[in-house]
Parts: C-alpha cells; structure tokens; sequence
C-alpha cells in the first residue's frame, strides 16, 4: 500500500478543516431557521467562540475520508461532518467547566465560562449539542430518511449516557474511585473512543455500505480512537501548555487514573505502535483507497499537540 508523506496528509486534513469550518460558520450564523423564535446574540457568539477556534478536525475529517471510501454523496457527507464537530465541541465546552475540569484555556484561547460566563457556557453546550442533530435531520442534509435515522441513532449513543457523557461520568467517578486497566479501558472507549468510531461507522452509513463494511471501520474507528485518548495522556505527561494550547499535568493533579500514568511513557509509546498496526491491518482491503486513513492512524499516535 502506497503511504502518503506527512505534508499530503497534512494538507488534506488541513484542506478538509477548512471545509468544515466554512459549513460551521454558515451554520452558526445569526439567520433565523423555520421553526426557531430567534437566535440570542451572546449565545450565537458564545457557540461560534466554541466551535471557530481552530483545531485538527479530526472527526470531520474521519467523516469525510470514511465517507469517500464508500463512494458516499460528499454535500451530505461534509453536513454530518459539521453535525459531528458540534457534539465533540460541545463536549469540550461542558468539559471546560469549573465542576468538570476547570480549564482556562483551550486551543490558545480563553475558554467558552472565561470568554463569557459559565451559564452561557452550559447553554452554548447545550444549543451545539441539540443543533448536531437538527443538522443531519434538516432537508438541506439531501439522504433518505431511513439513513437519516441510523445516523441521528448512531450519534445519540456515541454521545450519551452510554457512550461520551457516560464516560465523561466514569472519568469524574475515577477521580475517587481508582479503577484498574479494564475500567480505564471501558472509560476511554466511552469518553474519546465512541465518537470517533460513529464518525468512521457513519461514513458507511451514508453510503448505505454492508454490515460487514460498517462493522470493519467501526473497529477501525474504536482503535484509533483508544489510540486518541492514550496518545492524549501521554501528552498530559509530557507536553508543556504552550505546545498544546491548553493547560498539561491536569490528570495527575486531580488523581485520574490513566494507563500512560499507570504503566509509564515507554509502555504507552509500545501500545500506541500496537494500536496503529492493528488500525491500519483492517485497511487491508481497501489498498491505496485508505493511505489517508492509514495516514490517520499514525497521525493520531504521533500527534505532539
């Protein structure tokens, strides 16, 4: 399999943040929808402070490349892309707060309770996460209805109680509680890893491929997205504020347990090459098709921010 080098995959997820960013700014304007009442200014500019701050991308991005894999309609694909990113920038906003984790800054910038205020910031949370769904049902997002309802499905329950927010649960209880290595993995796989599987699975989705495909980049997706989380942790550990944009050492001061702080840095460096490969073998049968995916992989295991 031919193997892009890092400034072509550099530049195709830079190339595919920028058209989700484009579709997020569309979204997030201030023009009234049918059925809305209005749209607040300060939550409208709350959200945008959320969610235009930059960043990878990487859900999107996963989206999309999935998306074009099964040769699946790319106007659709790209608006269940900017769906995604809402719930994961949600999750972010939520997370930031001062009874999650208290974070000052994300990506460079103050976060959303520091630019405003914290109800504000629970409401912009809030409109995102509702929003997210609002986009893949709205007629603009051109699907059949019944793909329209695995995808709302797929994405409530990577989102909710037994998927991200669960495991953003599990991960306040672990403050106390100290689980061991299966309840960090079940942790994780909740909190980083259910989202980025849906946004590979949901690329099949919209393409209406087989169970068995559906199933291969799901698992793809999980992989790469224990890859995430523990890649992550590691950076927790090593990586300075200014690099990463956000505050580091976090996790070791509140006493969470992850496996990085269990097992050591070079335990975590071993398993993160394990994971890759496991990631890219299930791209096997899509040959050079997947070298952006495979390129993913390692992005995601190597990432120094």
């Amino acid at each position: 399999m031919t193997m892009p080098d890092d400034t072509s995959f550099e530049h195709a997820l830079a190339l595919n943040a920028l058209r989700v960013e484009s579709t997020l700014r569309d979204l997030l304007d201030g023009n009234v929808r049918t059925g809305e009442i209005a749209r607040p200014q300060q939550l409208m500019a709350a959200m945008r402070h959320g969610v235009l701050n930059g960043g990878k991308r990487l859900r999107p991005f996963l989206v999309l490349e999935c998306a074009r894999l099964f040769q699946a309609d790319g106007v659709a694909a790209l608006r269940v892309a900017a769906a995604v990113e809402c719930v994961h920038c949600y999750s972010l906003i939520h997370d930031d707060l001062p009874a999650m984790d208290n974070d000052d800054m994300r990506r460079g910038q103050p976060t959303v309770h520091r630019a405003f205020d914290e109800a504000t910031a629970i409401l912009a949370g809030d409109s995102l996460l509702t929003y997210a769904f609002d986009i893949i049902a709205d007629p603009a997002t051109e699907l059949p209805a019944a793909v329209k309802a695995e995808l709302v499905l797929g994405l409530a329950r990577a989102s909710g109680a037994g998927g991200m927010a669960g495991g953003q649960a599990l991960d306040l209880q672990a403050q106390s509680t100290k689980p061991d290595e299966t309840g960090i993995l079940t942790l994780q796989a909740m909190k980083t890893g259910a989202l980025i599987r849906f946004a590979c699975e949901a690329g099949a989705i919209l393409a209406e491929a087989s169970e068995a495909e559906r199933a291969r980049i799901a698992e793809f997706g999980l992989g790469i997205g224990v890859a995430f989380q523990l890649a992550d942790d590691l950076l927790d550990l090593t990586a300075d504020a200014g690099t990463m944009g956000k505050a580091t050492g976090k996790d070791k001061a509140a006493g969470k347990a992850t496996l990085a702080a269990l097992y050591g840095g070079a335990w975590a460096r071993q398993q993160l090459q394990g994971l890759v490969a496991q990631a890219q073998a299930l791209l096997q049968p899509y040959g050079d098709d997947a070298v952006l995916l495979n390129a993913a992989a390692s992005f995601v295991a190597a990432r120094r921010n």
